[in-house]
């Protein structure tokens, strides 16, 4: 990245709370969430998308590295002199005290091996915070109060506002030096023994080694992730630890693209606005979530980047229109099958779970019972028609493909 666009990166995380429809305690505090998980998944993608290792268990660092913070903070209300901006440092510490435990033993293997190794080292650990309660606090979670200790600048933190440029600083740090690593010779090494790792035994380096190292960083910027978190939340419990948040930090990456180093930040945005707004819309959000998920892998397994990119050449050869256009004709048979596809499920949901209440009920302000047949058919008849109509237009898409694939080949030949 060039000096401009961190300048501009900057420019953005100062100016992004203080926008036009942004300046609400709620998108604050939304924000503020992408910014930890922004961090969280660049870490672990240090593993996946760097070095090759798939951790089921990653949110174990996030997790301690919380913990740590939060019993710092308490410290901190009880007259220790630092500043809470600090206090993620407690957590980058305390990730890393664990990473380095945890992965002189789970880095001696690699593939399947370490996957399975890491995902028992979390269920251990989330079993553990539940019998030593006087370091994780049992179920109900250690807490502390972010606004008594100093206050630089004359800041309370008792805002958002102020929070948010505590994270929006982190993640400004965080984002520049996990990229340097990636251009450092350690940072191609560990591409070389997630791509080959005999070669690298060849040329005269441990495998082993290098993967201790990236599974240290790793979990160092995983636990400043669960700092911030500390901070932000003002109390961290067992459920940071599991595997419920190991899962989310896998689809973040995933879905945002592990092929690039801004995939992750992506993803981490995109899968935490889902979090927020389809749980206030649906009690099935995580049904909604794991179907997306199955869908980007099915049909973009690079990720969203990789769908970015592949539609830059045809912005910069200004042919965008000619898919557009396909892509216009396809969105409406698309959007009659999921219409009628989330009629069904949510239906299907609310009889479930909710049986007590009755058949009767409301989608989108509309009446609907359920005991009658007519809103099913009417569900598989959105269903049906919208896929046989989306169906119908991918040869469209394909021929729109076709046209702009020519004067971009031709431009490249040139």
């Amino acid at each position: 990245m060039t000096g401009g666009r961190w300048i501009a990166l900057g420019l953005v995380l100062l100016a992004l709370p203080l926008g036009p429809g942004l300046n609400s305690d709620f998108v604050r505090s939304m924000i503020s969430q992408m910014g930890i998980a922004a961090i969280f998944a660049l870490s672990f993608n240090m593993l996946l998308g760097q070095t090759g290792l798939l951790s089921f268990g990653h949110a174990v660092y996030f997790g301690l590295g919380g913990y740590v913070a939060i019993h710092a903070m308490r410290f901190v209300n009880a007259g220790l002199p630092v500043p809470m901006p600090l206090l993620p440092l407690f957590g980058a510490a305390g990730g890393l005290l664990f990473g380095v435990l945890f992965g002189s033993v789970t880095t001696k293997r690699a593939g399947t091996v370490f996957a399975m190794i890491t995902l028992g080292l979390g269920e251990l650990v989330v079993a553990a915070s539940l019998m030593l309660t006087r370091f994780f606090g049992g179920e109900e979670g250690i807490t502390a109060n972010r606004t008594r200790g100093p206050h630089p600048f004359g800041w309370t933190f008792a805002s958002q506002l102020e929070v948010y440029y505590v994270i929006a600083a982190w993640v400004f740090v965080s984002v520049a030096v996990m990229y340097a690593f990636t251009r450092t010779p350690l940072g191609r090494m560990c591409n070389a023994v997630r791509d080959n790792p005999e070669r690298v035994e060849f040329v005269g380096y441990n495998p082993q080694r290098v993967r201790f190292i990236a599974f240290a960083v790793s979990a160092m910027f995983a636990g400043l992730a669960g700092g911030l978190y500390a901070i932000n939340y003002e109390i961290v419990a067992a459920e940071a630890l599991g595997t419920t948040r190991s899962g989310a930090v896998l689809l973040m990456a995933f879905i945002g693209g592990i092929g690039s180093f801004g995939g992750p930040i992506l993803g981490a945005v995109v899968i935490t606005w889902l979090q927020v707004r389809l749980s206030d819309w649906s009690a099935a959000w995580q049904l909604y979530l794991g179907l997306f998920f199955v869908i980007m892998v099915l049909f973009a397994p690079g990720g969203l980047t990789s769908l970015i990119l592949m539609h830059v050449p045809i912005v910069r050869e200004r042919l965008v229109r000619r898919v557009l256009t396909a892509y216009l004709v396809a969105a409406v048979p698309a959007l009659v099958m999921t219409v009628g596809a989330v009629f069904l499920l949510e239906i299907n949901y609310r009889l479930a779970t909710r049986p007590e209440l009755g058949t009767r009920t409301t989608f989108f302000s509309v009446p609907v019972d359920m005991a009658m047949p007519w809103p099913w058919l009417f569900g598989a008849t959105l269903v049906a028609a919208g896929f046989y109509g989306f169906r119908k237009s991918w040869r469209g898409v394909g021929e729109a493909w076709s046209g702009v694939g020519q004067p971009i080949e031709g431009g490249a030949a040139e």
